[in-house]
């Protein structure tokens, strides 16, 4: 077995892998082991009580977090016309309609983390599901990123703003980035909660026991700390 670095072991101390931490201490955790010589990441991952192989099952939305998620992201923007100047002047970093799709399709660009479109250039920018959907980059309307000429703008600040995209994966855990590192502790905790009160208010009917299974959180470089999840979702119940 090789052997860990002197940082790494420094968290193993810091962190007990299986203890369920309150989101108090998870957070001061993070912030404390977030160490690394780059401003790291912080993911969460919740498992959900659900199948999302049932339609009715799936957990799937956006959001806007309070403190942002500390991420430069590019965007790309499907609109022609006056769409596409606001969609310019709002901040996109690419906007264009058939070259754009183009570049996509034949030269399987995707440097860019978020795709927006105007409903009326859809059946166009269908063809990229095989290049966007495998990577999350495929405009969808549940996710408000398939919108109308006048909604463009809007959508482009808050995605460029930190909005956070989320669904449930095929084991049933939801994974999202809700932060950064250099964030404080009472920054990244309105995050958490915010994403995880979204999802609790999103319960499917048809869900049966226990809905929050469990919930990790760490960072990029880090190990991961367990959180109590009904101490957690009894923190956003309390504040509903």
């Amino acid at each position: 077995m090789g052997s860990i670095g002197k940082r790494r072991a420094a968290m193993r101390e810091e962190v007990d892998s299986a203890k369920r931490y309150s989101v108090a201490e998870a957070m001061v955790l993070l912030v404390k082991t977030g160490t690394a010589k780059f401003d790291e990441s912080v993911d969460v991952a919740l498992r959900l009580g659900v199948n999302p192989r049932q339609a009715d099952q799936m957990v799937r939305g956006a959001i806007s977090l309070p403190h942002g998620t500390g991420k430069t992201v590019r965007v790309v923007v499907f609109a022609e016309g006056d769409a596409a100047k606001a969609a310019e002047a709002a901040g996109a970093d690419f906007v264009g309609s058939g070259d754009l799709i183009d570049k996509i399709q034949k030269e399987g660009w995707v440097d860019f983390d978020k795709a927006v479109s105007v409903r009326s250039l859809m059946a166009k920018v269908g063809r990229l599901g095989r290049v966007l959907g495998p990577r999350g980059l495929m405009p969808n309307p549940k996710t408000g990123t398939v919108v109308g000429p006048d909604q463009v703008a809007d959508v482009v600040k808050a995605v460029k703003g930190g909005r956070l995209d989320f669904r449930v994966e095929r084991a049933g855990i939801v994974h999202a980035s809700i932060g950064k590192a250099s964030m404080t502790s009472d920054q990244l905790r309105d995050n958490f909660l915010k994403l995880l009160e979204t999802i609790v208010r999103m319960r499917p009917a048809s869900a049966k026991g226990t809905y929050v299974k469990s919930i990790a959180l760490s960072t990029t470089m880090g190990v991961g700390i367990r959180v109590d999840p009904n101490e957690a979702v009894r923190l956003v119940n309390e504040a509903r």
